[in-house]
């Protein structure tokens, strides 16, 4: 036997996500307009209108994954490692995500429950699939894409002196 308690949220509610990976992304790609010009974390930050910590933080994680490296002293600051055209989303998000993209239950489904004792293995295929669709997609795209297509909506070129 099952009990069911359902829980309703309001209706605006949305479930938390992380938003690593998009701004981590962000920084990538305004590392990469910038062509080689080093940018400090308080500039990144006001891009991506957040904290300087959270950004150093950010690049903590790239830096560790070799996507990020950075310049002391004056005029110093954030750069990539390596060019931007070989630098895929899918190694970003396997840089600052921690996890699966489709996590299961913390706890575990109680097993004494027939949908609890196989739930796992009924959706883990469906997720497995959604998973794979997902990486292949990332790693198709590299942040030269994204800095290309963001310079191509704002109307200017590589490298640019802005923010």
């Amino acid at each position: 036997m099952c009990i069911i308690l359902t829980y309703t949220h309001p209706p605006d509610y949305k479930l938390p996500t992380s938003t690593r990976f998009v701004l981590a992304i962000h920084v990538l790609t305004s590392l990469a307009v910038t062509a080689g010009k080093p940018m400090r974390s308080e500039d990144l930050a006001f891009s991506v209108n957040t904290n300087a910590t959270f950004i150093r933080s950010l690049l903590s994680r790239l830096q560790e994954a070799g996507l990020t490296t950075s310049q002391l002293g004056v005029g110093g600051g954030a750069l990539l490692a390596k060019p931007p055209e070989e630098i895929r989303l899918l190694e970003v998000y396997r840089a600052v995500e921690n996890g699966e993209v489709f996590a299961l239950h913390r706890q575990g489904p109680n097993e004494a429950c027939v949908v609890g004792r196989n739930i796992q293995a009924a959706i883990r295929p469906v997720l497995d699939e959604a998973t794979d669709a997902l990486e292949g997609q990332l790693a198709s795209a590299t942040i030269a894409d994204v800095a290309n297509e963001v310079a191509r909506l704002g109307r200017f070129t590589i490298p640019w002196q802005g923010c």
